[in-house]
């Protein structure tokens, strides 16, 4: 009537509220997943089991086409409880929305490979936590990398390229941290083959001589399985990166064996911000002693530090591109697309390194 005046919200559908986190794990709710989650869904929540928190800009990088598309999906991830969210207090502007594993997912994960959700030592508190964490611009950051690879190799441009393998530091303290624990292993595959890493990402808090004292760590690992992995270092300047590298030379001069703990640095600042997503595979890696010398340019493209390292053996063939029975490895492959990973509770079958 006209004296009563209809608000243009109240024509609107309702909204759905969220799935109740002691609900998300309830058969009814599980049903309904299952007429919901597509393989790309079920790819995140497993890139979210293994490295903990993704931004919601890292998640676009690794799986989606665009910002609109991203925000769609995680909200409906998010209603449905198979993600949860939070954003962090910035001093100045908002932070992005951060993204965790939520109960619903944790509950589809095991299930999907048969298992209990007390098994993957999941817990939402837990999950939850690292909005606290006085880490988590540090977990960002090797998200960062990883997933500006990722989404380099989603270039049609770039087909020859891809991430095969991205393991947690928590992951990487399972299996090596007797001797080291670095932030990240990766394997880049490329045209010009197949390189394997450990990252170590450095953010400019701690001093650059502990930074550079890790390669003794390395050393150790190399010596205890006869493997050699190049190390590569993240740092956030070039101002940064010209300390650094000279702590780890004088580090690296006092090995045994040099030639086992090969060693590039790229600084973060070298990157090109005006394309449309940077990537650490194009040419800025600096190797510290490199037997052959590029014409041009002193820097490598990621792809192409094993010529700086004729020396080095390849890589071998990774087994995280094969299906593993949840009781067999610990290995997750990451591929976009398709994205396929393997068990998330998996033990790899192997002594030191994937692949190996």
């Amino acid at each position: 009537m006209i004296t009563t005046t209809t608000r243009q919200h109240q024509l609107r559908q309702h909204l759905p509220g969220r799935t109740a986190a002691r609900a998300a794990g309830s058969v009814e709710h599980q049903a309904a997943l299952a007429t919901r989650l597509t393989a790309r869904d079920k790819w995140l929540l497993a890139l979210l089991y293994e490295h903990r928190v993704l931004t919601s800009a890292q998640i676009q990088n690794a799986a989606f086409p665009s910002s609109r598309s991203t925000r769609q999906r995680l909200r409906e991830l998010y209603l449905w409880c198979a993600v949860s969210r939070f954003q962090p207090f910035r001093q100045l502007g908002s932070a992005p929305m951060h993204y965790v594993l939520g109960p619903a997912g944790a509950a589809v994960l095991a299930a999907e490979h048969g298992l209990e959700v007390k098994d993957l030592g999941y817990r939402h508190d837990r999950a939850m936590a690292i909005a606290h964490s006085q880490r988590l611009a540090h977990t960002i950051g090797v998200g960062d990398f990883f997933t500006s690879l990722i989404a380099r190799s989603r270039d049609p441009i770039r087909s020859g390229e891809g991430v095969t393998a991205w393991w947690s530091e928590t992951r990487c303290a399972r299996h090596f941290g007797d001797l080291v624990i670095p932030d990240a292993y990766g394997r880049w595959h490329s045209t010009t083959g197949e390189l394997e890493f450990f990252l170590e990402h450095d953010t400019g808090s701690e001093s650059l001589t502990k930074l550079a004292r890790k390669l003794l760590a390395y050393a150790r690992l190399a010596d205890s399985t006869g493997i050699a992995t190049p190390v590569l270092f993240w740092l956030p300047t070039s101002r940064r990166e010209a300390g650094a590298r000279s702590a780890l030379a004088r580090i690296h001069a006092e090995l045994d064996r040099t030639g086992d703990v090969p060693v590039a640095t790229a600084a973060a600042d070298l990157l090109n911000s005006d394309t449309a997503c940077p990537s650490p595979a194009v040419e800025v890696w600096l190797p510290l002693n490199a037997t052959s010398a590029k014409q041009a340019s002193p820097r490598y493209e990621l792809g192409e530090l094993t010529r700086a390292w004729p020396a080095l053996a390849p890589a071998a063939a990774s087994d995280l591109d094969d299906a593993i029975a949840p009781t067999s490895g610990q290995a997750m492959a990451y591929r976009v697309p398709p994205p396929v990973p393997s068990p998330p509770d998996a033990t790899p079958s192997r002594t030191r390194r994937p692949g190996s």
